[in-house]
């Protein structure tokens, strides 16, 4: 294909997932655009802090939440693919959020995770296109798919 893919990155922020598949892309001579929600958490907590200070954490939450899929949606309605990462450690609700976004909308995502939560992500990864346990995999799922590798 001659198209640039572009491929969002949703999940899990705690590790270097991200960084994985772009360095295997990259390396792999890959024509792919990346994009991903903001992963610092901080910077993400305070995305509606602009909007005014709030003394009920909930209400802080919830206009960080509407600023931040300002971007989320944006961007998954501008990829092509999106990989979604769901980590060990924590429960990635916005990820879960973001695989039904795509579901909705028809837009072909790939599951990331170990074979531990497969029973709690049985309905994300029936939607999927694919569901994998390492980023080699996606790599080469996204290599075959835009035709390079």
């Amino acid at each position: 294909m001659s198209k640039e893919f572009t491929v969002y990155l949703s999940g899990e922020i705690h590790s270097d997932w991200r960084e994985q598949i772009i360095t295997g892309a990259k390396e792999n001579g890959l024509a792919i655009k990346f994009t991903s929600a903001v992963t610092d958490h901080d910077r993400s907590d305070a995305a509606g802090d602009v909007l005014g200070p709030e003394s009920n954490s909930f209400w802080r939450d919830h206009k960080s939440s509407k600023v931040n899929a300002i971007r989320t949606k944006t961007l998954i309605e501008q990829c092509d693919v999106a990989i979604i990462r769901f980590g060990d450690k924590y429960k990635q609700w916005n990820a879960a959020f973001d695989a039904g976004y795509c579901a909705a909308l028809t837009k072909p995502y790939i599951t990331l995770h170990s074979e531990d939560i497969i029973h709690p992500l049985k309905e994300v990864d029936a939607c999927a296109m694919a569901w994998a346990t390492d980023v080699k995999q996606i790599v080469e799922i996204l290599g075959y798919v835009i035709g390079e590798l």
